[in-house]
């Protein structure tokens, strides 16, 4: 099975697998259906044996769990892949979770983050979302403590509007940006009724070109719907983090179900699942340079990889976007 790997200009010493994996699954079934340490330390570990570099975790996935996971499958491959987590959502004793991006509260998750993922240094360390109440020079001399101690290698930033993204770059390397981004969320104002500060198409692509930022789309099969499993209505139990999307549940979903449809049709036409057309779509994307792509077992992230052997010519692609047009 053939992959696609990509570099950029801020991080040109990185090789990043146009299909990388993200680990929020792995934070247990209490976050997410289906989900099992056992099945999730196999699917990391597969997907290292697959060629799959970029790993993509955080605190809050599972309250450090999805952190824990990863770091044991990966014992003694560490070398073989680049690590993104991030910081800024916190939690209390009752797991309320808050927003702090102060300095000292950086510093402390770094380690904390460290000693789960049972590795001295952290790649791609990520500002998960804006912390309203710290002003960001403060971020910044944290972000540029940890950048010293060598335990973070660059900084990303993940949900910030462009107008505070460029403020940080002049205080602080930024080397990523990571939006909510897939053939039916491309420039969307909202993530599980959360509003976003950013359009990814219109307003951050054009960032990523001009400072040479890598981009990582989240949500890539729009948790799940563009696999092509969906059915019409009730696909969620109350467990399940996908049951609080608005866009995933009652009238909102009903455009966007008919649209996975019509877009399954073209899949089927290429040979493909639907869930291969979404990937290969976001790899043709320049700006696009590894996918966070989540997978709960070994034969999902067999199929996500696969979507590197996927070519698009320009009339499918013209043919996808008139069904994608907002």
């Amino acid at each position: 099975m053939s992959i696609i790997y990509k570099t950029v200009e801020a991080m040109p010493d990185l090789q990043f697998s146009a299909v990388g994996m993200g680990t929020w699954a792995a934070g247990g079934s209490d976050v997410w259906n289906h989900s099992n340490d056992r099945d999730n330390i196999a699917t990391i570990q597969e997907a290292i044996g697959l060629g799959v570099t970029y790993f993509d975790t955080a605190p809050v996935y599972g309250m450090g769990h999805s952190e824990t996971i990863l770091g044991r499958a990966i014992a003694g491959q560490r070398d073989k892949i680049i690590i993104g987590s991030k910081c800024g959502l916190v939690w209390d004793s009752q797991k309320r979770v808050s927003n702090n991006l102060t300095a000292d509260s950086i510093l402390e998750e770094v380690d904390r983050s460290l000693k789960r993922l049972a590795t001295d240094y952290i790649d791609l360390y990520q500002l998960h979302w804006p912390d309203p109440d710290t002003p960001l020079e403060e971020t910044a001399k944290g972000l540029k403590t940890a950048l010293d101690s060598g335990k973070i290698r660059y900084v990303g930033l993940s949900n910030y509007s462009v107008t505070d993204a460029l403020k940080l770059q002049s205080m602080v390397p930024v080397a990523s940006f990571q939006g909510l981004y897939n053939m039916l969320e491309r420039n969307a104002d909202s993530y599980h009724g959360i509003p976003l500060s950013y359009r990814v198409e219109k307003e951050i692509f054009p960032v990523c070109d001009q400072y040479g930022w890598a981009f990582f789309p989240y949500s890539p099969l729009f948790q799940g719907l563009l696999t092509g499993t969906f059915n019409a209505s009730e696909n969620f139990d109350s467990n399940d983090v996908r049951a609080s999307n608005p866009k995933l549940n009652g009238e909102a979903f009903d455009v966007y179900f008919q649209k996975a449809c019509a877009l399954k049709t073209i899949a089927g036409e290429q040979n493909c699942t639907l869930a291969q057309l979404a990937l290969a779509w976001l790899i043709r994307q320049k700006q696009v340079t590894s996918i966070i792509s989540g997978a709960l077992n070994t034969q999902e992230i067999k199929n996500n990889v696969s979507a590197c052997e996927v070519r698009l010519g320009d009339e499918v692609m013209n043919r996808i976007g008139e069904i994608i047009e907002e």
